[in-house]
């Protein structure tokens, strides 16, 4: 069964004239094709000036592309029926003060074009979702900067889109809110619908993301699945898929050279428990050396495969290119 693409763009171009002569020239964008299947959670990654906010400007119809194409669900990008398809959560939401949770999707879903009893029918699941029940008649002055953006993810959801744009959509929460933030984007993707997001929070990124795209300078540096950077990143350098493998056993000390016989420049640190790390070819390879620990008396406390994160895979792509962080958070 051939996927519905819900966003696909077409070697996407966006050039913007600069200087008081309009003569200089600046690539935003420079030829980024991708496209995201229905029902996908797909996270637009990128250092400051890469094109990410760029790419989801166009999508949204505030600014026009300079070449290629754009699509949501095979309307141009930007086209009314596009427009209709999607829910957006901006970065920084305002919500007038004067407003309660219960006004204010009152306002928003009005300028969707939705009338009062779809608004009525509609606010109190959403809020019980976003989990803000039982704060719906309160001002927005009173609300925290993360109930601000739980608001404002109902509010993007209220005229039931079938692509959820998300710029940012854990900035501001406490871990609490983020776990259930992404609860309720997990339970959205299984109903259907297409989320498209931005942050700079690598960690969340890895957690919740099916696919994702790295821009660099307006060029797209990789798209594919959170799972086989690594691989990709081995491949494009030129080196042989290996394991890195963390092992703690607990044996007799005389017996570990037998264990680790064959094995290359093992880092072993000797106490209580026996800390061992090594690296390995292949699974089988990684079966055997399990197998002759326990041959040769070892109980196995804890075994632990690394791999390529998403942070260290930006910033290899990237160059290690960015700006000021805050711990996982690149600005």
């Amino acid at each position: 069964m051939i996927a519905n693409m819900a966003i696909r763009a077409e070697v996407l171009e966006k050039t913007y004239l600069e200087g008081l002569t309009r003569r200089k020239k600046f690539h935003a964008l420079r030829g980024i094709s991708l496209e995201v299947p229905e029902g996908e959670i797909f996270g637009l990654l990128g250092p400051n000036g890469a094109g990410k906010t760029t790419f989801i400007k166009i999508l949204l119809g505030i600014i026009r592309k300079s070449g290629g194409q754009a699509t949501v669900y095979d309307h141009p990008a930007g086209s009314r029926e596009a427009r209709r398809q999607i829910g957006y959560l901006p970065e920084q939401m305002r919500i007038p003060k004067h407003l309660t949770g219960v006004t204010a999707l009152e306002y928003y879903g009005a300028l969707n074009g939705l009338d009062s009893r779809e608004i009525r029918e509609r606010s109190p699941g959403l809020f019980e979702m976003v989990g803000l029940a039982g704060r719906e008649r309160d001002l927005a002055r009173k609300y925290s900067k993360g109930m601000v953006q739980r608001l404002g993810l109902a509010q993007a959801l209220l005229h039931r889109p079938r692509v959820l744009v998300l710029d940012e959509p854990t900035d501001g929460l406490d871990p609490q809110a983020r776990a259930g933030m992404r609860k309720v984007l997990e339970r959205l993707r299984d109903e259907g619908v297409t989320i498209f997001l931005n942050s700079h929070i690598l960690q969340e990124v890895e957690l919740i993301c099916d696919r994702v795209a790295i821009l660099h300078k307006g060029e797209m540096r990789y798209c594919g699945s959170v799972g086989d950077i690594g691989a990709r990143l081995r491949a494009e350098n030129g080196e042989q898929e290996t394991f890195e493998v963390e092992l703690k056993l607990q044996g007799k000390t005389d017996q570990l050279s037998r264990v680790l016989e064959g094995f290359s420049e093992p880092q072993v640190v000797q106490g209580a428990e026996i800390q061992v790390g090594l690296r390995v070819q292949d699974q089988v390879e990684l079966d055997r050396l399990v197998d002759r620990a326990r041959t040769h008396g070892f109980s196995l406390i804890h075994l632990q495969r690394n791999r390529v994160s998403l942070e260290d895979a930006f910033l290899s792509i990237v160059g290690g290119e960015t700006t000021e962080s805050e711990g996982a958070k690149l600005s």
